[in-house]
Order: structure tokens, then sequence, then C-alpha cells
């Protein structure tokens, strides 16, 4: 039994080395970050400190992230910019790592003999889209509309890129099949109304506008329908009708019978464009299967997302007393959650296959060693070394709405759900950009004029 209680030790002492990297080995990710989300849903301006000091760790993507949402939803786009860009160097960091490693998703798995939190974070391809949107979205507060083109290129870029490495994955990894697992992606994917989580309309949305406010009405009109066909959207509809109409092209008419013919701008006025973000992504849960493997306990578990809230009702907004618009939903960034978890899922099950293995191979040592003491001591390191991954990027809006119309030049004040946001001016024959967040109680207002 000694030598068994030394390999149990050797174990831990791994699983306290590797801690030291990835902090949710001990403290489940979500709980980390509830402190955060109170704070941002009350409205309190924390800088994200204690994030921005665990950077440089093996979950460096993931802080990096959070601090970059909470530094932007605080206002101090400088301190977002820098936090995104350390976040897209250890993306780019890790494409080039995995481009030179020999290793593959079994190799992997048998290298991780604790659970997928020992794994450095990398993140899901809808998560790694978002950085640079939302980083775009940091260089137009700082007016910078050329670092803002740059990042919606890349973020298109992503988004052709993760689907052609999901049909890659998903014909490799299809014959992975457990009847627990694949009823809780069924019940996963009949929750979701999104197709996929690496098309994303709300940034194909953002992209559109920014090509139109840079005079480039050709790559407006792509982006646009691109949006359009992934989230069907009435002000996106709009925008290609009067892009259509402008351009000449031939799917006007075809576009018009649909939708309708677009209004646009007229002398004197300006356009308000509002982007509402709305709530939190949901935090995933675990969900664990006890098995007996040669009469042996054994444990996977699981991550995954619990039957979710409702949606918000979409945003009424009033600018002064003649402008009343309601926003229409352009993503509902949950639902690209759990698409990522199910698309991930496969990869999960390899892991999960290699581990269980490895832990009944040590369960059988004892059993041959007629150590019964020391088999019942690695059935309860197995059980409690078992820890389903729930990482993800939690400071994610639930929801992103969009509405515009063309508004008289000048000062008005701007009501969204009823609550007084502030005083917004437009500007004629110029776009200004609101952009509001609403987390828990309290609504913060970012605004631009292009």
């Amino acid at each position: 039994m000694s030598q068994l209680l030394r390999n149990i030790s050797y174990l831990v002492f791994a699983l306290l080395l590797t801690g030291c990297a990835t902090n949710s080995l001990f403290m489940p990710y979500p709980a980390q970050l509830q402190g955060y989300q109170q704070q941002l849903s009350q409205g309190q301006s924390k800088p994200p400190t204690d994030l921005s000091a665990k950077i440089n760790g093996e979950d460096g993507i993931l802080y990096a992230q959070e601090a970059g949402r909470i530094a932007q939803l605080n206002g101090d786009f400088e301190q977002s910019k820098g936090y995104y860009a350390a976040a897209i160097r250890a993306y780019n960091s890790a494409d080039f790592d995995a481009t030179i490693s020999a290793s593959n998703l079994t190799a992997n798995a048998s290298s991780v003999l604790l659970n997928d939190n020992a794994l450095p974070y990398r993140g899901p391809g809808f998560e790694r889209i978002l950085v640079h949107q939302y980083q775009a979205f940091n260089y137009l507060m700082l007016g910078d509309m050329e670092g803002a083109l740059v990042e919606v290129r890349r973020a298109n870029e992503l988004q052709q890129m993760e689907q052609a490495r999901y049909r890659k994955n998903n014909a490799e990894l299809q014959a992975m099949e457990n009847g627990a697992v694949t009823a809780e992606m069924n019940r996963l994917s009949k929750s979701s109304k999104a197709t996929s989580s690496f098309l994303n309309a709300y940034s194909y949305y953002t992209t559109g506008l920014l090509h139109e406010l840079s005079g480039e009405p050709n790559d407006a009109y792509i982006d646009y329908r691109k949006a359009a066909q992934i989230y069907p959207n009435r002000y996106v509809e709009q925008e290609l009708v009067r892009l259509a109409r402008s351009l000449g092209m031939q799917q006007y008419e075809e576009f018009k019978q649909k939708w309708g013919e677009a209004k646009t701008m007229q002398a004197g006025q300006g356009r308000m464009v509002v982007i509402y973000e709305t709530g939190f992504v949901p935090a995933k849960k675990e969900f664990s299967v006890p098995f007996r493997i040669d009469g042996m306990w054994q444990t996977a578990s699981m991550p995954t997302y619990a039957n979710r809230n409702k949606h918000a009702a979409s945003a009424n907004i009033a600018l002064g007393s003649n402008t009343r618009l309601q926003a229409q939903p352009i993503s509902d960034i949950d639902d690209l959650a759990v698409n990522a978890l199910v698309e991930e899922m496969p990869a999960i099950l390899v892991r999960q296959a290699a581990r269980v293995y490895a832990k009944a191979e040590t369960n059988q040592w004892a059993q041959r060693k007629n150590d019964s003491w020391g088999g019942v001591a690695m059935e309860i390191f197995n059980i409690i070394s078992e820890r389903a991954d729930l990482r993800s990027w939690l400071t994610l809006p639930s929801q992103a709405q969009i509405a515009q119309g063309y508004v008289e030049a000048g000062s008005y004040p701007l009501q969204i759900n009823a609550k007084l946001a502030e005083t917004i001016e437009i500007k004629s024959g110029q776009t200004t950009l609101v952009w509001a967040i609403q987390t828990g109680s309290h609504l913060r207002v970012f605004s631009k004029t292009l």
C-alpha cells in the first residue's frame, strides 16, 4: 500500500503544481466571476485588477477577455484595448503552438489524468470572434475607424475558419457515442435557436455598419446579407433594400416586395443606430454519471447548461418627443455558447474516455496487489478529482438587439425602456452610434458620432 500511496501523493502534487497555472482546478470558474457580475449589475466600477494579475497563467486568455470586457463596461476603452490585445496575442500564440505540435486529440487526452480544468484555456471560436468585435468597439469609441475595420475584418475571417474547422472535427469525431451524453447534447441542441456557434449575425452586422460608414457600400451589402440570412431582423432587411437600390442591384425589386421600401436620410437629418445588449450569458453547470468498471466506482463529469431564463423583451427607445423605436434581436449570445458546447462535446468525450481508462488501470493495479485499502483510496481520489470544465467568458451579454432611424439634427434626451439615459446629439448627414448595455438593474450608455 505504501507504494500506491506514494503514487497518489505524486498525483496530488501534480495537481497542486498545475493549480498554480489554472485556478479553476480548485474553484469552479463561475464562482470566481460571481462577484464581478454582481458589481456590474449594481453599476459599480471596480477595476479588474485581480483578473489582470492572472493573464500570464494557463487561463490567461479567459482572464484577459473578462478584464477587457469589465474595463469596457467601466468606460475605460484604452485599458480594455490592452486587455483584448493580450487575449488576441495569446490566441495567435496558441495557433502557432498547435501548428508546430505533433499532438492530436487522443494524445492531448492522454496527457490529462485529473480533469479538463488542467488544460490551458483556449476558448470556443465564437468567443475569439467577439474579442475582435469588442476590440473594434474600443477603437470606435476612441475615434480610430481604421483600427476598428481591421478588427471586424479579422472577425469575419475567423467565422470562415471556424466553420471549416468544425466540418473537419465533426467528420473525425462523429463516431463517438455515449447514451447519457448524447441525450444531454440533444437537449441542448433543442434549447438553442442557433444553427452553429461560429456564425454570428451580430458580428456581420457590425462589420457591415463599419464598411458603410467607411464608404464601402458593396462590402456593407455583403455583410448585411450574411447577417440577415443567419438571424432575420427587419432593420437589417431595410438596410439591404436601401443599399440594393442605391447600388443598382438586381435584387432590389425582390427585396422591396418582401420587406417594403426602405426609408432614406432626408436633408437636415442624421441617422441614429442603437446597439442594445442585455443580461449575461449563463454559466455552465456540471452533470456527473457514476458507473462501475470491474467492480470499482468511476465518475464522469461533463459540462452542460441548465434550463435558461427567457430573453428580455425588445427594448423600447425614445429620442426626444417624436422618435420611437423598438429594438429587434440580432443575436442570442447564449445560444452561441450552447452550440459551442455541443460542437466541443465529441472532443470532451475523447479526453474523458482516456481519463476513465487511466483511472480504471490504477484501480486494477491495486486489485492485482490485493491492496483493498489502496483500492478504496484510489476510488476516492478518482471521484474527487473528477470535475467538469465550467470555464467560459461570463461577462458577455445574453442577447444583442439593434434599432435605427433618421432624426432631425439636434440634441435630444434618450430613454431606453422608460429610463433616462443621457442626451444624444444628432448631426445632419452623420451617424450617431449609441451602445447601451443593460446588466441587472444598471444601464450603461456610450455614444459616438461617426
